[in-house]
């Protein structure tokens, strides 16, 4: 079947359609590694430079795809600079669909150049094999096309072993109190015997799985209030409320909010207060 000289262009963004459609109901399987690779090394640099030399002439087979495959690691990495500065971050989601909108809107602008030109003159790559121009090139060249070819199958390989093994970031969880202003000040430091103070006390899990959370809170070692469970899912967070009430006179009393996982005896995390307490 003779493709027109547009489908190019339709073709990757068929492909970034149905790795939507694999993202979306298929979170882990070999067919998402195999449209991803394309998607994230070639489809970026090749639309930008359909729109960037719309004629047949302007670059050659070679290094239109050579550029294709560098200019995609150039715009993959603008891109997660700029999300890194937005409240959505370097994730899947908003990668993949940055990326999917420019490979969309990159494509209608060199689709609109193209359609400018005489259909002889517009950009088509030629995916066939020819030998005869491969025995017509020098050594040096014979080489450098070699080299070429094996550095962009090593960082596919080596994209695709990142994608199918990649590796657990650091486990942690934060734990922090803070002053009712949602600050780190204005702590209870002078008390009244009965008073009750009040901080801000939060936990984020960062251990890559759901974790169950206890918190006490106690005064020179007497517990005087226990909250918990608190179940979070990785990158979850919780911050509520918590008061104390000392029970007795004296200066420096240690006030400690003592974090524990569930199924641990010992605290995971300690953090302390010091309050005068008097009449």
């Amino acid at each position: 079947m003779k493709m027109k000289w547009q489908s190019d262009l339709l073709l990757l963004n068929i492909i970034t359609v149905l790795l939507i459609f694999v993202i979306s109901f298929f979170p882990s399987n070999a067919l998402r590694v195999a449209l991803g690779l394309p998607f994230v090394l070639f489809f970026p640099g090749y639309v930008l430079i359909a729109a960037l030399f719309p004629r047949r002439k302007a670059l050659d087979g070679m290094e239109k795809i050579a550029l294709s495959f560098g200019l995609s690691i150039v715009v993959v990495s603008l891109v997660g600079l700029v999300l890194n500065y937005t409240p959505w971050g370097i994730k899947l989601y908003p990668v993949f669909i940055s990326l999917a909108i420019f490979t969309a809107v990159i494509s209608i602008v060199a689709w609109h150049r193209r359609r400018k030109l005489a259909e002889a003159g517009r950009f088509i790559i030629p995916f066939r094999l020819n030998l005869a121009s491969w025995r017509g090139q020098n050594l040096v060249d014979k080489v450098l096309s070699v080299i070429l070819i094996a550095a962009i199958l090593g960082a596919m390989g080596t994209l695709g072993y990142v994608i199918a093994t990649p590796k657990i970031g650091e486990k942690f969880t934060e734990f922090y109190i803070l002053g009712l202003e949602g600050q780190a000040i204005e702590y209870p430091k002078e008390m009244r015997m009965g008073e009750q103070g009040r901080v801000l006390v939060g936990i984020v899990n960062q251990e890559q799985e759901t974790v169950s959370y206890w918190v006490k809170v106690t005064i020179d070692g007497a517990t005087l209030n226990e909250i918990g469970p608190v179940v979070l899912h990785h990158e979850d967070g919780w911050e509520q409320e918590v008061g104390f009430i000392p029970d007795q006179l004296g200066d420096n009393q240690k006030v400690e909010f003592s974090l524990y996982k569930q199924g641990q005896s010992e605290a995971y995390r300690v953090i302390h207060l010091w309050v005068d307490v008097r009449e």
